[in-house]
C-alpha cells in the first residue's frame, strides 16, 4: 500500500504543484505564479503526495498579533477526498502551528466548500466571520478551532 508523504515545498515545480491544488479547489482566489512565489516566502507551503501522484496541499500562516493567532488550511484535490488525507493535512499543519507558539489556531474556508465547511468544523472549528472580499462576489467563512479542541 502507498502511503501518504506531506513535503515542504522546494522549488518551482513544487510551488507549482502547490499552485495547482490552490487553484483547484479555491478557484475564486486563483493566483499567479509570482503570487504563489510571495506566499511561500511568508508561509510554511507543503505537498501531499500518494506515492508520486498529488493529492493535497497545506498553508500555515505564522502566529501574529496579540493572540498568536496562526492559520491553518488543507486542500484535497477533488478526486482524492474523503480517504484521510486532509486530516493528515491538516494534523500536519496543526502540529507546526503549536511548534511554532500558536496560542489560536484559526481556518478559512469558501462559503460554498459545504464539504470544508463541515470538515472544519467536526474537528471543532466554529464561525468567526463571513465576508466578501472588495469588488467580489464570493463569500468566505474565517472560523476559529474553540479552545477545548487546541489542547490549550
Amino acid at each position: 500500500m502507498t502511503e501518504l508523504r506531506i513535503v515542504t515545498v522546494d522549488g518551482e515545480a513544487m510551488l507549482e504543484q502547490w499552485r495547482y491544488v490552490h487553484n483547484v479547489t479555491v478557484p475564486p482566489a486563483a493566483m499567479s505564479p509570482a503570487e504563489a512565489r510571495e506566499r511561500s516566502a511568508r508561509y510554511r507551503l507543503r505537498n501531499a503526495y500518494l506515492g508520486d501522484v498529488l493529492v493535497g496541499c497545506s498553508t500555515v500562516r505564522p502566529p501574529a498579533g496579540e493572540e498568536g493567532v496562526a492559520t491553518v488550511i488543507a486542500r484535497v484535490l477533488p478526486g482524492f477526498r474523503g480517504r484521510g488525507f486532509g486530516t493528515a493535512l491538516y494534523e500536519n499543519g496543526l502540529s507546526h502551528a503549536r511548534v511554532l507558539g500558536a496560542e489560536v489556531i484559526e481556518t478559512c474556508v469558501l462559503a460554498v466548500n459545504e464539504d470544508g465547511l463541515r470538515f472544519a468544523e467536526r474537528r471543532g472549528f466554529r464561525e468567526i466571520d463571513r465576508y466578501v472580499l472588495g469588488g467580489e462576489r464570493d463569500e468566505w467563512v474565517d472560523l476559529r478551532l474553540a479552545p477545548a479542541a487546541t489542547g490549550h
